[in-house]
């Protein structure tokens, strides 16, 4: 039993975590709401009673993954960039900027698009890559940094060189259709990012498991000096982990743009950067566990703006019951002691024997 226990005590911990999450959810649905057992059905089921809803689920968790795994590979090299915010926005900006400067047969626009989107955020975050690299400047300060000059570098590409004048509000041009991702679920905004999103997991996987180069950066992330003992480039291995974060944020969402709004249209930070480092520590920086840490957040996210607009329960309250659940997931502390406990009277026993 201990074995098993010590073997899956990620999974349980994380199961225990949601479940006294969910406990002071419902008293807190409780002790605000004239009518909790509707409001909290809204908020536990309502991503599932309807079609639309669980769509909303899917597209939501899509751009999520990407930064998710963007995030995860930095992690895995102990780099502790949060740029990818900043990349999504500024890729997605070049991205849009160069698809409605362009036309051509959608077989080559789409995957050009989405390659000129990923390699401005790579540029973009391989900035703090240099810096680290080359100067020991903290990758977590600059990559912050520069999230706020991505957001009005991106601001001004949009409404000074590419805004649609006609469209009523800030946006940029319409994308040709040989720019679009196809929705293939009729009568919801599901797009083929999602299955890309699902695809780059599994590479992202193959790359950091079965790959040379994701072997010296996870070596680099257990004991840089031992990584350097062995003959492995610390250097290229920060660089080529803070490119890649910001290629895959960039790429995330610029499919965001491409299937779903047709149009950039953020005239605010998205955020999905900052759900990124959420489902990365939620699921360990692997790759694999990203995808249903993402699936949770985005239902976690749709259950709220179902409970806030379906119930009496305040939108304040809704973020409250969020963040309860996710800091007890991501509280790396909590339960450590009965993991500890478990792992002492295990190696007592093993010496007796």
């Amino acid at each position: 039993m201990e074995k098993f226990l010590l073997k899956y005590f990620t999974l349980i911990r994380v199961i225990i975590a949601i479940g006294i999450g969910i406990v002071i959810s419902v008293f807190l649905i409780y002790l605000t709401s004239q009518e909790p057992g509707f409001s909290l059905r809204s908020f536990l089921l309502g991503p599932f009673l309807t079609r639309s809803r669980l769509a909303h689920l899917f597209e939501t968790a899509s751009p999520i993954i990407f930064c998710g795994l963007a995030i995860a590979v930095a992690f895995q090299a102990k780099q502790f960039n949060i740029g990818a915010e900043g990349s999504l926005y500024l890729g997605a900006a070049v991205g849009t900027a160069f698809a409605v400067s362009t036309n051509m047969p959608a077989f080559i626009h789409i995957p050009l698009v989405l390659l000129i989107a990923g390699l401005t955020g790579a540029l973009w975050s391989f900035i703090p890559g240099i810096l680290k690299a080359k100067w020991k400047a903290s990758e977590l300060v600059s990559s912050l940094m520069l999230n706020y000059v991505a957001y009005f570098l991106g601001l001004y590409l949009i409404n000074y060189h590419f805004r649609d004048k006609e469209a009523g509000f800030l946006v940029s041009f319409k994308l040709p259709e040989t720019a679009w991702l196809a929705r293939f679920i009729p009568d919801t905004r599901i797009h083929y990012g999602i299955i890309l999103a699902l695809v780059l997991a599994v590479l992202v996987y193959y790359f950091l498991y079965h790959t040379t180069a994701g072997y010296e950066i996870r070596s680099t992330g257990f004991n840089e000096r031992f990584a350097r003992f062995g003959g492995i480039s610390v250097f290229k291995v920060i660089i080529l982990c803070q490119v890649i974060l910001g290629f895959l944020a960039a790429f995330g969402g610029m499919t965001e743009v491409m299937g779903i709004h047709r149009r950039f249209l953020w005239q605010s930070s998205p955020g999905y950067g900052w759900d990124g480092i959420i489902v990365a520590i939620i699921g360990r920086s692997h790759p694999l566990l990203i995808v249903p840490a993402s699936f949770f957040l985005a239902y976690m996210r749709v259950g709220g703006r179902v409970l806030n607009l379906m119930s009496d329960v305040p939108a304040e309250m809704v973020m409250v019951i969020q963040s309860i659940i996710i800091l007890l997931i991501t509280a790396e502390a909590f339960l450590s002691q009965w993991k500890y406990r478990i792992t002492v009277r295990q190696a007592e026993r093993g010496g007796a024997a």
